[in-house]
């Protein structure tokens, strides 16, 4: 059985950073899919998914069509006192969580400077809005 040798090596792409980030920034946007934006331009997913995590890694954060969501507030407890006394009153009008977990439980974050505790049961699409407006204000 004879083997035939090509005598052009396959080479690599290369693709710059504009490109890259412009992929980065299409696979963050809400509801896409990395996977999708990697298939309409030629690429595979993996090379699609390692470009995220070293935008991640430099601290690039890709801008999102979405702005932040002001959440309402209610203080329970010691930090209601103290904010009482500081003069700061609650925010009245407090909407309902509609998609809660049922298995109450502590979440605590340090991001972007702010730390960030939880307890209970935590509506999803809400701590997903307020991690998205801290990874913003970074």
């Amino acid at each position: 059985m004879y083997i035939m040798k090509s005598e052009a090596e396959p080479r690599r792409r290369h693709h710059d950073r504009a490109f890259k980030a412009k992929l980065v920034e299409q696979s963050m946007q809400p509801g896409a899919s990395a996977s999708a934006v990697a298939r309409e331009h030629g690429i595979n997913a993996n090379m699609l998914f390692t470009w995220r995590r070293e935008h991640a890694r430099a601290g690039i954060v890709a801008r999102s069509s979405e702005s932040a969501v002001l959440l309402p507030v209610r203080l329970a407890g010691p930090a209601e006192e103290m904010l009482a006394e500081q003069g700061v009153q609650e925010s009245s009008g407090s909407a309902p969580a509609t998609n809660r977990s049922s298995r109450p439980g502590v979440i605590e974050l340090e991001l972007a400077g702010a730390h960030l505790r939880l307890r209970g049961t935590v509506d999803e699409a809400s701590l997903c809005s307020v991690l998205r407006a801290l990874r913003q204000s970074a």
